[in-house]
This record gives C-alpha cells, structure tokens and sequence, in this order.
C-alpha cells in the first residue's frame, strides 16, 4: 500500500475517529468509515466483513477491506436501473422503484422506499431521472472523499497526529440517505479479501508527534549505516574467463506498479540439468530507438532470487540472490547442483513509484489513430513506436515473434481474459504469422484492427496502454522492463515463466531468508522477543522486524536523519503492526542519488497497546 492510497485510508478512517490506532467496534461504525472511503457498503458486504464473530476491526483491516471493495462506477449503477426502466425512457416511477427494492435484492419495506423517493424525487413530478440521479450520487461520493481529505491537511493537530487512542463522536456522513439506500439496493460487490503481512503506515511529517523520551530510551532502537557512492565502488563479483564459450538462456519479463502501490511481476522456473558453474543477472531493459532519448527505468534497482524448488511452494529454500553490481546489471555467480529453481525477480519499490503529474505537460494526451487522406483509419507513428516497444517486452524469449502463451500474458494484463486456441486460429487468419506465432506486423494489425471496430475511438488502447505502464504523453512511467540471462559452463539451461499468480509468497519468503540468514538481530530494548534485522548488501539497506511475542506490537519507525536515501514505503516516518508470532520486511533503502554518499539513520520505538 503506497502513500496515495494511505493517504486516502486515512482521510477517510479520521473523518470518524481521533485516531488510526482507534478500532471499529461496530458494523455502523463500519459502514460509516466506508461511506466516508467513497464506498456505498451493502448489507451483505457489511455482513461480510462483521460476522457474529468480529468484535472488532483495525485500521489495517480496513485498509485491506477498501482494496478489496472497489468504488462503484457510473455505467454499473445505470445497468442496474436500467433493469427496473419498464419503458426503457429513462426515468422511474414510483411502482416500478417500489417494486424493484420491496422484491429484489436485500428487500426493503414500502416506507423506506417511499422515504427513499421522496427524497431522490427532485423535481417532485412522481419521476426518477436515474441519469441525473447517478450524476448526483457519484458527485456526492466523490465530494466526501474531498471533505475527508481537505479536512486531513487542514487540521494541523490532526495532520501530525501519529498515534493515540481517544474516539469522537464522527460528523454526519456527506453521503445522503437516499444516494446509499439506493446504492445499497441496486449494485452488490462480493469481493474476497486477500490476504498479506499486516502493515499499518503513517504519514510521512516532519512535525509527527514522537514518543516521550523516557519511552523512547526504554523500548527504541537506533540503526545507522552509512554507503558510499555507486561511483566509487567495483563490483565484487567479476565476469568468469570464457564466458562467451558458456552455454547462454534468456528472458525478459516487466515489472508493473499496481493500483495500490504494489509491484507485480512475472515469475519464472529454472531447470539445471546438471551440476553447473552458473553466472546470473538482472538488469533493467533497455529500449530506447534513439541514443539522445533517455529511458527513466534505467535507473531502477533490480534483483533476482534462486529457490530450490521444494514438493511443495513451502517447502522451497533459498539458494543465492544477485548482490553484486556490474553498471546496470546485478549479478551472482557460483554452483548450482542439477535441479528444478525458481526465479524470483525483485526490486524494492525505492525507484519504481507512482508517478507525480508534471508541470507544463499539455492536456491533450498524444493521438492514437488517425484517418488517412483516403479516409481510412491508421496508427500514428507514436502509437506504432510504443507497440513496438510493448511487443519487445511481451516477448519472452526474444525470437522476435509471440507465442500464443506470450501473448496471453500480454491479454491477462490489459484485458484479464485469455486467448483460446479456436481464436488464435482465427488470429492466424487474418494478421501476419510465422510458426503459429504472431509477428511484430501481426501485432500492429491485430491493434489497428480493435482500432477500427471501435470506429478510431481510443478508449480501449488506452487501457491497454495504461496497463503496460503508459501515461497519456506515451512515456514509460509505472513499469520496468528487464532481462534475465543464465550462463551454464556445464550445460544448457532452460527457463519457463510462470503463472502470473505464483510466486508472491515465495518472493516474500526469499526476501525473509535473505535479511535474517546475512545479519544479527538487534532486540529493542526493554523488549527481550521483539527483534530488528538490518541487512546491508552493496547496494540496498533491508530492515526486518520479527515479533516473537505472543501478541501484536505497533512500531514506529523514523528515518528523518537519514540522508541521501529513498525508502521503500516513500515515507520517512511510518508505523508497522507486527501480528504475533510474525516477521515482516520494514523497508528497504536506497540512494536518491546514487553518484553520493548516503547515510541511512532510523530509529524503530514500540509503541504501547492502546
């Protein structure tokens, strides 16, 4: 969960309670919180996450609740009064309302529906413009998500306030009876809550209320680690003699910045028939058509982790991760006994953010078709320059054509739906093939043909676009393309990616291994079971705590007196809360400028149970 989507948690959590660390304590108290999220809960959703068994929800919780329980949109409140428009005119009545609510759905009484259209009714002719209606309902969400937020930056107190305990008494909820009641009636989200480390930040202030000292010096710890400058270091692990003579795989894979903050990538299975000298590396790819034009993700930190695989994914062991730094590559070299691996590609997220909108940057977002003199429908020449630049990065092994199982990872990302067999029969057809396999042309002509049928309306390859990474200037901005190569001395190598929904756990558990099995843990003091690991490589900072108390702890973590160094949670101050018995990643650390020294300092403070 990164700052924006926090920042909108927070907003919303402090519209009704003094305080993050205050808990819900009821399904209203619940509701009330969603609604001031831009959400309109059903009883069912309610039902959902308060069962007779919740006593209570966290803040963390409801973080986790609004990830999963996504905004209501326009088109899809529409399709549901759309359903109870008999004439199909536009505008319901009051029979055909009263109907809909009284027998569909979570059924309501006559009196909450006549309550209901009296209220919604706003010209009083005995009719519901469901259009203006919608319009309406969405504006008010969207102005209660504002009110949250002004509220937020405007009360300096509330702003800087971290922690504490006390509730209030929340204001009315912005959100009309009448919008939420017909909300809740019309439109259901049955979601599944996934589940991650329990993570609970902070907002990044320099004005944060602090511990009191006395606290501070009884259950803190303080680490400080000080880096030199990328410029001024040779790598530690050197190019083998002969390499060119090795046996050579490759494959590319991207990494994505997700909605929330998240980064997803590929995985990948490596297959090492015999015990072999192997040198690995990950770097960011390059693909730039001109030497006088830049490529931002060039810059973003990457690594890779090799698991032996297990019988099953928990039973996999660390085996090596690429700690060393050759320019833009990270590399490992050593021997890897005959087997099957996983490759986990990684980077920590200190690079690789949600991008800020840039001042001066027209309006306009650049053309996407075009119509010919004729009168036809065509690519531009920016578009046909990214699809170019997607179809090199789609394409895995780097044959210059896709394979049906490259091209449905390209189709899972933008569209979430796979490609049979029987349509790419027909994609055979009617674009460009080699092999069964779709040529760089073919791709052009399967775009410009979506193009078409959508009569040059460019919604749709904006989607596209905007799945891939691209912003509306065509630039590469929430993505990192990279490259793997595995050189064998004793045999050749084989490389498969994996299902798009492997390998976060097994990343997770690497990224564990790899911080607990290189460093001491420090325990903070006055807290004999709560320990922090610091793990410096030559290139990362990565801190871990791990709670072995028997129940949760709320730590708060300040990195104001680092220097030259970007965190992973793109917040100097934050707060974890570590469930029992658990370990979780704090953050990683990088240099801003990698060409500086940098100096991270942190100070990590137990706060008391509340």
């Amino acid at each position: 969960m990164k700052e924006a989507f926090y920042m909108q948690c927070r907003a919303a959590y402090l519209a009704v309670f003094r305080s993050s660390l205050t808990n819900i304590t009821s399904k209203q108290q619940l509701c009330r919180v969603l609604q001031q999220a831009g959400r309109n809960p059903s009883h069912a959703t309610l039902n959902k996450y308060w069962t007779p068994k919740t006593s209570k929800l966290n803040f963390d919780d409801f973080c986790e609740i609004l990830r999963c329980e996504k905004k209501t949109e326009k088109a899809e409140l529409l399709r549901a009064f759309k359903k109870m428009d008999v004439n199909g005119d536009g505008y319901i009545t009051h029979s055909e309302l009263e109907k809909a609510l009284t027998t569909r759905g979570e059924k309501m009484t006559s009196e909450e529906v006549n309550a209901i259209f009296s209220l919604a009714d706003i010209n009083k002719d005995g009719k519901l413009d469901y259009s203006e209606f919608c319009r309406l309902l969405l504006s008010t969400v969207e102005q209660c998500q504002v009110s949250a937020m002004e509220r937020l930056e405007a009360d300096a107190k509330l702003k800087r306030q971290n922690f504490g305990s006390q509730s209030y008494s929340p204001p009315k909820t912005t959100v009309s009876s009448a919008s939420s009641a017909v909300a809740q009636a019309t439109v259901a989200h049955p979601q599944t809550l996934e589940t991650s480390d329990t993570t609970l930040k902070k907002q990044d202030s320099r004005s944060s209320s602090r511990p009191s000292s006395a606290r501070s010096r009884r259950s803190s710890l303080s680490n400080s680690v000080t880096m030199t400058s990328n410029s001024s270091k040779a790598s530690k692990t050197s190019e083998p003699s002969g390499l060119q003579d090795w046996h050579h795989t490759c494959i590319k894979g991207c990494f994505f910045l997700e909605e929330d903050g998240s980064i997803s990538s590929l995985k990948y299975q490596l297959h090492v028939p015999q015990t072999t000298k192997v040198f690995l590396t990950i770097q960011p790819l390059s693909l730039s058509h001109s030497p006088d034009k830049s490529s931002s993700w060039m810059t973003v930190d990457t690594a890779l982790f090799v698991m032996l695989a297990g019988e099953t994914k928990e039973d996999s062991t660390l085996v090596c991760f690429t700690e060393s730094k050759d320019k833009h590559k990270y590399v490992w070299k050593g021997d890897l006994n005959a087997g099957n691996y996983y490759l986990l590609p990684f980077t920590s997220g200190c690079r690789l953010k949600k991008s800020k909108s840039k001042k001066g940057v027209p309006n306009k977002p650049v053309e996407l078709v075009y119509r010919t003199d004729t009168g036809e429908l065509d690519l531009s020449r920016e578009l046909r320059c990214v699809l170019s630049d997607i179809f090199e990065v789609i394409d895995l092994d780097g044959n210059g054509l896709l394979s049906l199982e490259e091209y449905n990872f390209f189709e899972l990302r933008t569209s979430g739906e796979k490609c049979d067999k029987d349509a790419w029969a027909i994609c055979k057809e009617n674009f460009d093939m080699r092999k069964n396999q779709l040529t760089r042309q073919g791709f052009m002509e399967l775009n410009l043909m979506e193009a078409t049928e959508k009569d040059g309306d460019p919604a749709d390859l904006w989607v596209t676009l905007e799945a891939m990474g691209y912003n509306r200037m065509l630039e590469l901005v929430e993505a990192c393309p990279f490259q793997i190569d595995v050189h064998c001395e004793g045999s050749q190598a084989s490389i498969q990616p994996l299902s798009l929904d492997t390998g976060p756990k097994l990343l997770n558990q690497a990224l564990q291994k790899s911080i607990t099995s290189r460093t001491g843990a420090k325990a903070l003091r006055g807290q004999d079971n709560v320990f922090i690991y610091t793990y410096r490589g030559e290139h990362r900072v990565s801190s871990l705590i791990a709670n072995k108390t028997n129940q949760k702890v709320t730590v708060h973590v300040n990195n104001e007196q680092s220097r030259n160094c970007a965190s992973s949670r793109s917040m100097s101050v934050f707060a974890v809360e570590v469930p029992a018995r658990t370990k979780m990643i704090l953050q990683f650390i990088n240099a801003i400028n990698a060409k500086q020294d940098w100096t991270y300092n942190c100070v990590e403070t137990i706060l008391p149970c509340m």
